[in-house]
């Protein structure tokens, strides 16, 4: 890059780092939470799946709040962010004061801190009354349920190597959403999602589109607290056995730590990571719920010469003749149930559930880190979870167990010391003989399987503008893992620090050690060795908001260093600055960022999070040199009718051709645009 270039790029992120003046007007709302998740999550730390489940969850409460004054405790377990101590003392201050006069009220919560104070502003109203509505009749939910249709598009100005020749359908991705809700009560959907590539009206897709998701969910009938048919999510306990929705990683983790039963639509995207039959919870007694929950549905899968099942596939991509070969060659059925007792802060459950396949899973075994891997028709897995919540503690734990008998327990305490300060340790034992088909929780390796370790975190408000957390995360792998050829071990550490000093500026810093092991092989020797990764991250953000304007400049920087028992220490390095800017002008809504980042390769990689259409989540990866600016603008037409629009694009200076096979971009930039329009009726 020359020195002209390089002064170019500097001087376009200054100018757009300068806060303007203007005539000041009420801001529009729509997710305006997301500056405030940002300081609670590490993006870089979740997995792709989880960030588009998490969103979704987090625009749909925001576009249908929670009313305080009606709230019960399954409705409060959907404020996610909260810790067990934050969600039990607001439910007592609830049980004890309802019904509140404003959402001010809030801020007599002593634990709950000003940032999540400003979140529960997003995502909570207080009603003017305390009555409790019976459930609906049918007349009144035709009459007065509320209709809501998105539709979006990606248009990518460029062609890949595929579209060319490979892939079977137009380079062009796109989908729609149909959404019926009468309140808290109903909910019934429909979604159809194309990937780029994939043929539609055509080939194996004759109806269409290549994914279809569909459901009803019912809720507060009776003794019914929720009905589900089609297709939805299910998470039960802390996830050890059963959980197809989204983890949170380790900067939040001690606010997902509470077990949970929890029923939710599946509304998503993707083809993988979730159930489709028929679910339902019913209140026993006052204390004592029970779940019960079937399934079958087609999945894809890669066979074996004999017919087995090699590799299950969650990727739902089908451009190409042989990922349609692999199009739901595979029934899975699943049946089970959920006991769940509750009472004076003590929570007791018990989960057990039967897998089964058509076709038998059968790895392939002469690959270490795939030997305890499922094997087989059937699989049986069962948990029991426990907690207790007391005014200065909360401890929970899950421990579960499959057909093999091989165990996977996680045990969590947190303690509130004081009102500013939390501490928070989490004990986990996963043997390698352990599996589940469904299960997602807290772990270092990203399976419940194969992991030993213990993580401490810390959570201290000195003062009310000031938040310091901390954690420190040590696991223990006993078996191989993909791209681990032996035993190994990882060290997580971060520290950060917000501060906010007003409702104008905030000023946030945020470091990251991370210590792993790798399979590292020399000048193409036949002997693999294990390699020490030092992988270090810092992150310094500056952020102003002033009326209609915001603004926010970033600072990333990694380095990595790759250590082989016999060889030189390997150097990775690289940075990335950052700059976005949003103004509100009455109906609409401008944001614009521009980032200029330069990195040895891959292994310094930086993230950067953008602002998208709905219910997406824009989180890319930059390495190499280059620079990435995107314009978003979002026009409120009427309160029933809203336009998107996104332009992106990335210019690569250390290479003439993007990705490779057939994603490969015969040019060194790339530019995408997304459409969208929601309507409401």
């Amino acid at each position: 890059m020359t020195p002209m270039r390089r002064l170019l790029c500097i001087s376009i992120l200054l100018i757009l780092g300068v806060p303007c003046l203007a005539q000041q007007t009420k801001e529009h709302s729509a997710c305006a939470w997301l500056p405030l998740f940002e300081q609670l999550c590490d993006y870089d730390d979740i997995e792709e799946h989880d960030m588009e489940d998490m969103f979704e969850q987090l625009c749909e409460l925001e576009q249908t709040p929670l009313d305080l004054n009606k709230a019960t405790d399954e409705d409060l377990l959907r404020l996610f962010f909260l810790s067990p101590k934050q969600r039990e003392d607001l439910t007592e201050y609830l049980d004890r004061y309802r019904p509140l006069r404003s959402i001010g009220e809030l801020a007599l919560v002593e634990s709950v801190d000003p940032l999540r104070k400003q979140l529960l502003e997003s995502f909570c109203f207080i009603s003017e009354a305390n009555e409790e509505r019976p459930f609906p009749t049918l007349k009144q939910i035709a009459k007065y349920g509320k209709n809501e249709l998105v539709a979006a598009t990606q248009v990518p100005l460029y062609d890949r190597e595929g579209d060319r020749n490979g892939y079977l359908g137009y380079k062009y991705k796109h989908w729609f959403r149909y959404t019926f809700k009468y309140g808290d009560y109903v909910k019934a959907g429909l979604t159809g999602a194309q990937d780029a590539g994939e043929p539609f009206f055509s080939n194996c897709n004759k109806l269409g589109y290549d994914h279809y998701a569909y459901y009803l969910l019912v809720r507060k009938l009776g003794r019914f607290k929720a009905i589900a048919l089609g297709q939805y999510k299910l998470r039960l306990g802390l996830g050890l056995a059963m959980n197809t929705g989204f983890t949170l990683g380790k900067t939040a983790t001690t606010t997902m730590s509470i077990p949970t039963n929890a029923i939710t639509t599946n509304s998503s995207r993707s083809e993988a990571y979730y159930l489709q039959g028929a679910a339902t919870t019913i209140s026993v007694t006052k204390h004592l719920d029970a779940t019960a929950f079937v399934s079958y549905r087609k999945v894809d899968a890669t066979l074996n010469a004999d017919g087995t099942v090699k590799t299950l596939l969650r990727t739902g991509y089908h451009r190409m003749q042989s990922e349609i070969e692999q199009r739901h060659n595979t029934s899975q059925f699943v049946a089970g149930g959920n006991i769940n007792w509750k009472a004076n802060g003590l929570r007791i459950g018990a989960t057990a559930f039967n897998t089964a396949f058509n076709r038998p899973l059968k790895p392939n075994a002469a690959q270490a880190y795939q030997r305890y891997a499922p094997k087989g028709m059937s699989f049986f897995n069962a948990s029991l979870y426990y907690a207790y919540t007391h005014y200065r503690f909360c401890f929970n734990g899950e421990t579960a167990m499959n057909g093999d008998a091989a165990v996977a327990t996680l045990n969590t305490i947190t303690f509130q010391a004081t009102n500013n300060l939390q501490l928070t340790a989490i004990q986990r034992f996963y043997s390698y003989r352990y599996h589940s088909l469904f299960s997602a929780s807290f772990s270092d390796g990203g399976h419940i399987q194969n992991e030993n370790g213990v993580y401490a975190a810390i959570a201290w408000h000195p003062i009310a503008k000031l938040t310091l957390t901390a954690y420190t995360d040590y696991a223990y792998h006993p078996w191989p893992r993909y791209g681990v050829s032996a035993p190994s071990h990882s060290w997580d550490n971060m520290l950060q620090t917000s501060f906010q000093p007003n409702r104008k500026w905030t000023l946030s810093a945020r470091y990251r050690l991370r210590l792993r092991q790798k399979d590292y092989k020399e000048n193409d020797k036949a002997k693999t060795q294990l390699a020490d990764k030092n992988e270090q991250r810092a992150r310094l953000t500056v952020g102003y908001e002033s009326g209609i304007w915001k603004t926010k400049t970033q600072i990333d920087a990694a380095y990595t260093l790759i250590t082989p028992p016999l060889s030189s220490t390997i150097v990775s390095k690289g940075w990335m600055a950052l700059q976005t800017l949003a103004v509100c002008l009455g109906r609409f809504t401008l944001a614009a960022n521009a980032a200029y980042f330069h990195t040895d390769d891959y292994d310094s990689r930086l993230y950067a999070y953008e602002r998208t259409t709905l219910y997406n989540f824009s989180f890319p990866s930059f390495f190499g040199e280059g620079i990435r600016g995107a314009l978003f603008l979002r026009a409120d037409i009427s309160r029933n009718l809203v336009l998107i629009g996104k332009a992106g694009t990335t210019k690569y200076f250390d290479r003439n051709s993007i990705s490779s096979a057939l994603q490969q971009i015969n040019q060194s930039y790339k530019t995408d645009i997304d459409l969208q329009v929601k309507w409401k009726f």
